[in-house]
């Protein structure tokens, strides 16, 4: 497996945080700095090792002189097994499945909001998607490492699977027949965003029961990817908030199996 590394104040703080660093990385010169002291202390309560260089030396390490004197080296990242987190849920929950998200600040942001959501896992293709490397854990500022995530092969088999255990499936997309502020999202729910540009693939559209749109003022047409799935999620949240784990059971009034597709 390629070595991943981080830089900087922030994103080495929320990866100690995360406890997702091996070793932490400190310029020589900055050692005494007040917001470097703190990460040392992190480093020593988990019992990291912590290398230390000149500043050249570390921009060399790090491909890149934007460091802020700071990087480390990261575990790898803890991929999930989605029949597990399947069989862990049991039909219930709330679920994020992004449909080739390429960006991977993009998909960071999206984890971010997963996390701050309540979001109990984030779906992600294999293929023609981002896989969640060193930029995306450092956009998603430790999320990728508290939420689970899982990667699977065959995306279309694994939306039949989330509706058969349970789930439904509602799919944002710009022409969705219906706003997201009328739909019921207290149900056992698997949020559905496409990638950049193109959206939801067809194969993925066809497995959705619902397509919702986010209504909009103005001349804008789209939002970006990250801030659609905030939106999207919150609104999730924000419903689904009185609901206690007991409630998010499948065969809710208004979500009978009949009415799946319609």
């Amino acid at each position: 497996m390629t070595e991943e590394s981080l830089y900087g104040i922030h994103a080495v703080s929320a990866a100690l945080d995360s406890q997702e660093l091996l070793e932490l990385w400190v310029a020589i010169e900055r050692r005494t700095d007040e917001r470097v002291a703190p990460l040392l202390q992190k480093a020593a309560e988990q019992h990291l090792p912590v290398n230390e260089w000149r500043s050249t030396a570390l921009g060399r390490r790090l491909n890149t002189d934007k460091h802020q004197g700071v990087g480390g080296l990261l575990r790898d990242f803890p991929e999930q097994d989605f029949e597990t987190i399947l069989a862990q849920l049991a039909g219930r929950g709330f679920l994020l499945v992004l449909d080739g998200v390429l960006d991977p600040h993009n998909l960071g942001a999206c984890l971010r909001s997963a996390e701050a959501a309540g979001v109990d896992a984030v779906i992600l293709p294999k293929d023609n998607a981002c896989p969640v490397n060193a930029t995306v854990r450092k956009a998603s500022a430790g999320s990728a490492s508290r939420v689970p995530v899982c990667t699977v092969t065959n995306l279309s088999r694994t939306l039949s699977a989330l509706q058969e255990s349970g789930f439904w499936l509602v799919g944002m997309a710009g022409e969705g027949a219906q706003s997201l502020y009328t739909l019921d999202l207290k149900m056992p729910l698997a949020m559905v965003m496409g990638g950049e540009g193109k959206g939801l693939r067809r194969l993925t559209r066809e497995h959705c029961d619902y397509l919702a749109h986010i209504p909009m003022m103005g001349a804008i047409e789209s939002l970006n990817v990250s801030v659609a799935t905030g939106i999207c999620l919150f609104e999730a949240a924000r419903q689904r908030r009185s609901l206690s784990p007991a409630q998010r059971v499948v065969g809710q009034e208004n979500w009978s199996e009949s009415a799946r597709g319609s």
